[in-house]
C-alpha cells in the first residue's frame, strides 16, 4: 500500500490487531445467524511525511452507511465542548448574521444548533442518513454528501462560501484526505478560517491508546503530518491549541495560502518541536505500541477471568468504537462481559460487532446491580461515574483497561 497522503510505499508497521468487523457495524437481532465481515486491522507509518494510517480493506461507503449509529448529542461532555467552541469562534473571528458557517461531518446537529441559535446562517454536510435526519429535526439545513473538491465547488456555486468551516473528529475518518482538504481550499472565503479537531498522535502513543485504532479511522494525526497535508492542498496552518477531548486532541486553525493570511502563531512551532523531540520522525518511536496492546489485553483477560472465578458480575458501559477494538483484540465474549449499557437508543437492542455482546439500556444497571462496570469509552470516565453515582450504593466499582487495568 502507498501512503494516502504523499504516495510513498508504506514499509514501517505500527501494529497488527488481527481481524475484526468494522467497529460501528452493530448487529441487529435478526442478523445474529448471519456471518459478519471480518477484515484485517493493520496500521502503518509513512517514513516520508509521517502520516500514520490504517491499511485499506474497507470502503467509506460501507463504514458510514444509513444505519451509522454514532450520535454526538448523547454525550453531555461533547455538547458542552461544542457550545464552548461556537462561543470562542464567534468572539475570535467576529462572526455575525452576515457570516456563513459550514460544518463538515455535522452528525446530528450537536454543534450547528449553537451556531443557528446565535442567528448565524449555517449549513451541515453529513453523509450518514441516520444522523443527518436527526440534525434536520433540529431545524438545520443538511446536505447528505461526502465532502471533497466537487462538493465544495457545488456549495460554493450555491452561495455557501464560508467564513468558518468546522471539522471536528472527521479528518482522521477520510480515505482520500487530499481531496477532502482540497475542498476546504475551494469553499473557504479568502478571509475564511477552517478548524480541525482530532485525537493527536502524541497522546495516543504516550497513553498507549491502541483501542482508538479502528477501521473508521483511516489516519492518526500529528501536526507534522497535517501541516504537510495542508501545504499540499493550498492551506496553511496558522494556529494550534491543545484539547482534553478524546484523551488528548489538537485543534488546528488553517487558512488559504492565496487568501488574506493571518500571522502564524508561535504555538505551531512549539507543537512541531514537541513532536520532533518525542521522536515522531524516527522509526523507533513506533515500536512501543504493539507490546503495550498485548500487555493491556492480558491484564483485562486476567481481571475478567478472576472476576468470573470469584462469582462477580462484570458488565460494560458505552458501546463505543474503541471498546469494540479492545474487546475483539482480547477475544472477550458475553461469558466474561454479560452486556454493555449505552444511553443511545439507536444502539440498544443490538449487539456489539464481533463479540456479539448485547447492548442494553442503562436502566439495566439498577436492575442487576453488577459488581464491576467496565467503562469502554475511558475518556468519558468522569462523566459516566457521575451519571452512575448510584453504583457506589451497592459497592459497585468502575474499571478502565487503558492504559492500565484500573479498578476505581
Amino acid at each position: 500500500m502507498n501512503c494516502r497522503g504523499c504516495g510513498t510505499p508504506l514499509a514501517l508497521p505500527l501494529i497488527d490487531l488481527g481481524t475484526s468487523p468494522p467497529s460501528n457495524a452493530y448487529v441487529r437481532a435478526d442478523q445474529l445467524e448471519q456471518a459478519e465481515q471480518w477484515v484485517p486491522l493493520k496500521v502503518a507509518v509513512c517514513q516520508q511525511c509521517w502520516l500514520v494510517q490504517t491499511e485499506d480493506y474497507t470502503s467509506a461507503d460501507s463504514l458510514f452507511d444509513a444505519e451509522y449509529a454514532y450520535f454526538s448529542s448523547f454525550s453531555s461532555t461533547w455538547l458542552a465542548h461544542a457550545e464552548r467552541y461556537v462561543a470562542e469562534m464567534v468572539e475570535r473571528f467576529g462572526l455575525t448574521a452576515d457570516s456563513r458557517v459550514v460544518e463538515i461531518a455535522a452528525n446530528d446537529g450537536y454543534l450547528l444548533q449553537y451556531v443557528a441559535g446565535r442567528g448565524i446562517p449555517c449549513l451541515g454536510v453529513e453523509p450518514t442518513r441516520s444522523t443527518a435526519q436527526a440534525a434536520r429535526e433540529k431545524g438545520l439545513e443538511i446536505r447528505e454528501l461526502f465532502f471533497g473538491r466537487d462538493t465544495a465547488a457545488q456549495l460554493n456555486s450555491e452561495g455557501w462560501a464560508a467564513d468558518l468551516m468546522a471539522a471536528n473528529n472527521v479528518l482522521a475518518h477520510v480515505p482520500d484526505i487530499n481531496d477532502f482538504l482540497g475542498g476546504f481550499a475551494t469553499l473557504l472565503k479568502p478571509t475564511g478560517v477552517a478548524t480541525f479537531e482530532f485525537p493527536q498522535l502524541l497522546t495516543l502513543m504516550a497513553g498507549q491508546q491502541f483501542d482508538t485504532l479502528y477501521h473508521e479511522h483511516y489516519s492518526y494525526l500529528s501536526l507534522t503530518a497535517v501541516q504537510a497535508l495542508c501545504e499540499r492542498n493550498g492551506l496553511e496552518v496558522f494556529d494550534v491549541s491543545q484539547l482534553s477531548t478524546h484523551g488528548g486532541s489538537l485543534r488546528v486553525f488553517v487558512q488559504r495560502v492565496d487568501g488574506e493570511r493571518r500571522e502564524v502563531q508561535s504555538a505551531v512551532q512549539q507543537q512541531l518541536q514537541a513532536e520532533l523531540a518525542a521522536g515522531v520522525k524516527t522509526p523507533e518511536y513506533y515500536t512501543t505500541l504493539a507490546p503495550a496492546a498485548e500487555r493491556i489485553k492480558h491484564q483485562l483477560l486476567r481481571f475478567l477471568l478472576q472476576a468470573k472465578a470469584d462469582g462477580k458480575r462484570v458488565v460494560g458501559y458505552g458501546a463505543a468504537a474503541k471498546g469494540n477494538t479492545l474487546l475483539n483484540y482480547a477475544g472477550v465474549k458475553p461469558d466474561l462481559l454479560a452486556w454493555v449499557a449505552d444511553a443511545n437508543p439507536h444502539k440498544q437492542g443490538k449487539y456489539l460487532p464481533g463479540s456479539r455482546i448485547p447492548i442494553v439500556s442503562p436502566a439495566q444497571i439498577d436492575l442487576e446491580k453488577p459488581d464491576y462496570i467496565l467503562v469502554l469509552p475511558w475518556n468519558l470516565l468522569h462523566e459516566v461515574s457521575q451519571q452512575l453515582a448510584q453504583v457506589r450504593q451497592w459497592d459497585g466499582r468502575f474499571v478502565i483497561a487503558v492504559p492500565e487495568l484500573t479498578v476505581l
